[in-house]
């Protein structure tokens, strides 16, 4: 059930999450799927609902600094100008766990995925329950990820006990992670461009493929829509085989398609990065028989947006 949130809204919402159920919320990435991290059985159900393998880890929400203790054994002291720059907001540091945080939200890894939202609703949602809150995006398991209360509503509908809506999300593409033991490394590109954050702390290694999943998104096959998606250029796609598809574009529509979406006009990647879940889903309720991607450069934000786009064609 799609409910605007309004103050009562998120104090009803609280109430759920206290009481061990799970709740939809936006946030300045995109929606989450939160519990109480420190229910497993309400974790549990985070899995169920969006059919997660239990593999894969959660990424911990909170909106301080005592609240990430509870959940943080310690915090490197290279971590400190990282939050000083980027928290509240779509950094997640990868720190080492607190035995007290259940091994189903770490998958058993010795560590913890954090981050300290910014949007509003989600720090005040936190707050009504007075702990961190364990929260995926709000969609089910390797399929897009949700920017607006009706994406979730579409593919979870009466899964989800509550879903509040804040409106569409700000950043709409998921965070950065980054761990820094034993070496800073990029798990994950995100929301925040990598030089960003190596103008802070140096080079950030890349983190090699491997059966162990040391952070969430890092899937082969993610942020995947029904339809197929391929990364392609456009330009060079014959008219006869545009009739049936729809296309991605940076920039500039592309003529002979059945459905063309522009990201950005102007070329802004974070406007792109922005309108990237949003479009995959339009494209994918229109019932074509091909999505082609424009890919982009993979430089700033571009690195992110290649990222899902790769995982989602695969």
């Amino acid at each position: 059930m799609i409910v605007e949130a309004t103050p009562k809204a998120v104090i009803d919402a609280g109430r759920i999450l206290r009481e061990g159920g799970v709740v939809a919320f936006p946030t300045e990435t995109v929606y989450g799927l939160g519990a109480d991290v420190f229910q497993p059985r309400a974790v549990a159900a985070i899995f169920e609902i969006k059919q997660r393998p239990s593999f894969d880890p959660l990424i911990v929400h909170v909106t301080d600094m005592a609240m990430l203790e509870r959940v943080a054994a310690r915090v490197p002291a290279t971590a400190v100008p990282l939050l000083e720059r980027f928290w509240p907001g779509p950094l997640t540091l990868v720190l080492p766990k607190r035995a007290e945080v259940p091994e189903l939200v770490t998958a058993g890894l010795s560590t913890v995925a954090v981050r300290m939202p910014a949007h509003p609703i989600a720090r005040a949602l936190i707050e009504a329950v007075g702990s961190p809150l364990a929260a995926p995006s709000a969609n089910p398991f390797g399929r897009t990820s949700p920017t607006r209360a009706e994406h979730v509503d579409r593919m979870l509908g009466r899964r989800v006990a509550l879903i509040l809506d804040g409106g569409a999300s700000e950043r709409g593409i998921e965070s950065t992670i980054v761990t820094l033991e034993p070496r800073p490394a990029l798990l994950r590109s995100g929301a925040i461009a990598v030089e960003e954050i190596e103008s802070l702390i140096g080079p950030l290694e890349r983190a090699a493929g491997g059966t162990e999943l040391r952070a969430p998104g890092q899937s082969a096959t993610h942020y995947a829509p029904a339809t197929r998606l391929r990364v392609v250029e456009p330009g060079n796609v014959p008219l006869v085989a545009r009739r049936r598809a729809g296309v991605i574009a940076l920039r500039q529509p592309f003529e002979g398609y059945a459905a063309s979406r522009v990201l950005s006009p102007s070329g802004d990647l974070r406007e792109a990065a922005a309108n990237l879940f949003k479009t995959l889903h339009e494209l994918d309720a229109m019932g074509l028989e091909r999505i082609d991607a424009q890919p982009v450069a993979e430089s700033g934000l571009g690195m992110a947006i290649m990222d899902r786009l790769r995982r989602a064609a695969c």
